[in-house]
């Protein structure tokens, strides 16, 4: 088998990234060797690959499902905003500056400003046109296809962006160049999937038609033969057929890349919240900062029995909780303004004098502290912290790309970081060492902890040993669960979502597909692609 197939979609969060996971995880159980491939992906919320590249997590988590290691092939290209305007450009798991939207989508907006030991973007970017970065997409697909017996490529938002078809690298632009069959997925529990495929489909030029071979529903609630005569007269109206309905699941929202499966002051990941062990359920929340970056840490904390999480974006909000976390930003002196505005960092500064528990994780643990120097990322030059932590933080132009192991609270810790900020801790209590008494990362002081490690709330005995240092804080009778895996639940839920492409769409096509192409005589939709 020498296949592909690109996942692509009549909407964002139409659910292309867990239908790619689920066709990975079902081939992988089938025998198969693939690998999971997105040209282009626009995200906050990152990972850190075994050679420090910097992809973005939905990717990482296609190669577990995959079964394999995550490289920067898997995603030669991420966009991470830092405005409405600009990105910052990561090319091959490497920054290479910013960009305005226009100069990157072949308007004539300014060229990348590089950074520091930087890969130079004047040759790379062309002046910041995204159709320059063809080329180094289809190596990288090329690369893989070439390793793996089958490939299953991710689009971005939908492959019917009539403005940005003519230097579009990640839906049709990649699939025509590399000939790769396109699946259509649409969200029906939003309304209209049947006006979206269709519209989508006509929506494209009669080459990049050929390439459709037709649909998936993904979201469905309810008796799936009320479904069918829809999907007869689509036949009908387009030619193509539809290679499976896929039921509605909740908890399935696994690291998402363009924002929260869950609306402010709503619970993670939709998740039901198992009854704690001990007499009291412990209350953690999240500050929905602007920017927010791999708020995926919260996960494993949102697994534990007895332990809720909500996001808030009021003062108000923090006076029950037990633990208040300042995730990642991709701003942290915007973050601490937005902060200070809404009367947040006053409530964080009480917290702190009363010793109630708070936690900073990159970003977040930036602020915390005394005081910044950035001259890289707001550009604001000297900034006061929040001044709870002994920490002083300049802002370097390389950023730290890490995979680092260690020890915290007397247990195994793993992690990883992404940030330019460079932390000089000048007092507290050692938060992160060696194992032999040095410092690694962080600090502590009473019950606030700062930390650049992303994902160290992953490690599971870490994870208890630091939830009952809040409880203690917090005068809670919680006891964390013994036996919560946040591995073997992550497992679980990739192994879910290829149960639901098993069991629920039609895998003898999809292979098909996957091996041979799309389909040769598909009609064309018209009115197509304006010329």
């Amino acid at each position: 088998m020498s296949g592909g197939l690109l996942v692509a979609g009549t909407t964002s969060d139409a659910g292309k990234s867990v239908v790619t996971a689920g066709i990975c995880r079902w081939l992988v159980r089938q025998g198969v060797k693939v690998a999971p491939f997105k040209a282009q992906n626009m995200s906050l919320n990152s990972f850190v690959t075994r050679e420090g590249a910097e992809i973005g997590r939905a990717q990482a988590m296609q190669a577990q499902a995959c079964r394999i290691e995550p490289t920067a092939l898997m995603n030669p290209v991420l966009l991470k905003p830092g405005s409405d305007r600009s990105s910052q450009v990561v090319l091959m798991g490497k920054p290479v500056g910013e960009l305005s939207a226009r100069g990157f989508f072949g308007g004539s907006g300014p060229a990348a400003q590089p950074q520091s030991g930087a890969v130079s973007p004047g040759k790379r970017l062309h002046g910041g046109r995204q159709e320059a970065l063809l080329g180094t997409v289809l190596d990288c697909l090329a690369e893989l296809r070439g390793t793996y017996d089958a490939v299953i490529c991710e689009g971005a938002g939908s492959p019917a962006e009539i403005n940005l078809r003519r230097t579009d690298i990640v839906n049709m632009g990649i699939a025509r160049n590399a000939r790769l069959p396109v699946l259509i997925v649409g969200d029906i529990d939003r309304g209209g999937v049947f006006a979206s495929f269709f519209g989508t489909v006509a929506l494209l030029s009669p080459e990049d038609q050929e390439l459709v071979a037709g649909f998936l529903v993904n979201k469905f609630r309810g008796d799936v033969t009320l479904l069918e005569p829809g999907l007869d007269m689509l036949h009908g109206l387009t030619g193509r057929r539809t290679y499976g309905v896929l039921p509605f699941q909740h908890g399935l929202g696994i690291d998402e890349e363009d924002g929260m499966a869950v609306s402010l002051r709503g619970a993670v990941r939709e998740s039901v919240v198992a009854p704690p062990l001990g007499e009291d359920v412990l209350r953690v929340a999240v500050c929905a900062i602007p920017l927010m970056s791999n708020f995926t840490d919260v996960d494993a904390l949102a697994a534990e029995p007895g332990v809720v999480v909500r996001f808030v974006d009021r003062p108000e909000e923090l006076a029950d909780a037990d633990l208040v976390i300042v995730p990642g930003t991709r701003g942290t002196v915007k973050a601490l303004e937005w902060l200070r505005e809404r009367g947040l960092a006053d409530a964080l500064v009480r917290r702190a004098t009363e010793g109630r528990p708070v936690l900073g994780i990159c970003g977040g643990f930036q602020l915390l502290g005394e005081h910044i120097e950035d001259e890289v990322e707001s550009r604001k030059g000297s900034v006061d912290g929040l001044g709870v932590l002994p920490v002083r933080v300049r802002f370097a132009r390389e950023k730290t790309l890490t995979r680092p192991v260690g020890e915290a609270l007397g247990e195994h810790v793993e992690g990883y970081e992404i940030h330019h900020g460079v932390a000089d801790v000048t007092g507290g209590d050692t938060f992160i060492s060696d194992g032999n008494g040095h410092s690694l990362d962080g600090c502590r002081v009473g019950a606030v902890w700062g930390t650049h490690w992303h994902g160290s709330l992953e490690s599971d005995g870490f994870r208890r040993a630091f939830l009952r240092e809040v409880a203690a804080a917090a005068g809670r009778r919680f006891v964390p669960a013994a036996d919560t895996s946040f591995a073997a639940l992550r497992e679980e839920q990739l192994d879910r979502l290829g149960d639901l492409i098993e069991q629920h769409a039609d895998t003898d096509a999809l292979w098909r597909l996957i091996e041979s192409g799309a389909p040769q005589g598909l009609p064309f939709i018209p009115p197509g692609a304006p010329a």
